[in-house]
């Protein structure tokens, strides 16, 4: 099992240093060797994670030296995945992050997962022969996802979360910082994730037009409104009146087009003061 060095203590600096020099980019870090590039990258994983999973911060192992944590960050590449489990052999990941470099050298987050281990699995994940269904955007499993939804679940959560990203947020700001950015950016897949991430102070680059639109139309009168017809289990005529209802209906193809092209930023110590869905409850 490999363990952390102790000589490296990054939270002492304010910059990422590789090889002397402040480093800028996913690809910065992905240059220096694996040692470096992991302790770089422990740093997304929040402490009291580990803490409550007894994974030990330093090796990153369990009591009996399982290694706990996975860093993909291949040299001569823009982009890293880090996951996080809670036992050896667990089939779903505590935390999954993946983040990449954009082409004008920002850092964007593509997606993290959070799954709580303890909760029951439903298998949104997969359709009825096993295919993988990538979030419901390639296929359904609708079964499954009549399931999650009554037992409280959003849409592409195949578990329930562990109510994290309040936490994460901090730390994905001071590690762009310590990037030497004040900005970065976020690819919401879901509506009621574009959602969450505006009440942790996210603002849109693209989108909000159309996130205005649909918290418009969901209204009663509105064209939404008017495709709450109760003909699927995802489109009950009171689904308009929560964030998880109308994740649900779109999910279910309410829009009449995929929901796309919506980019988020997040300014690091600035909250963006957007509320496309003013007094939404879960």
């Amino acid at each position: 099992m490999k363990a952390l060095p102790a000589a490296i203590d990054l939270t002492a600096v304010k910059r990422f240093v590789v090889g002397g020099l402040p480093v800028y980019s996913i690809r910065g870090i992905n240059e220096a060797d694996e040692t470096m590039r992991e302790a770089i990258y422990r740093t997304l994983i929040p402490d009291a994670l580990l803490e409550q999973y007894d994974i030990d911060p330093h090796s990153l192992g369990d009591a009996a030296g399982n290694r706990l944590v996975q860093f993909t960050c291949p040299h001569a590449t823009g982009s890293v995945e880090v996951k996080v489990w809670h036992q050896a052999g667990a089939r779903d990941p505590l935390l999954y992050l993946q983040l990449a470099d954009t082409v004008n050298n920002q850092l964007c987050i593509l997606l993290f997962v959070v799954n709580d281990p303890m909760s029951p699995r439903f298998d949104v994940d997969r359709d009825w022969s096993g295919e993988r269904t990538k979030f419901g955007t390639l296929r359904r499993n609708v079964q499954a996802e009549t399931m999650a939804m009554q037992a409280g679940l959003a849409p592409g959560q195949v578990r329930r979360g562990l109510k994290l990203t309040r936490k994460l947020v901090p730390i994905f700001e001071t590690f762009v910082s310590r990037l030497g950015h004040q900005i970065f950016f976020l690819e919401p897949l879901a509506y009621h994730t574009a959602l969450l991430f505006e009440r942790y102070g996210c603002a849109y680059s693209q989108g909000r037009a159309k996130m205005e639109w649909i918290n418009r139309e969901f209204t009663p009168g509105g064209l939404l409104h008017r495709r709450l017809d109760g003909s699927t289990p995802f489109r009950q005529p009171d689904a308009y009146r929560t964030i998880r209802g109308r994740s649900w209906a779109i999910q279910d193809g309410i829009l009449g087009e995929p929901y796309t092209d919506i980019r988020m930023y997040k300014r690091v110590g600035v909250n963006g003061s957007v509320c496309t869905f003013p007094h939404a409850i879960w």
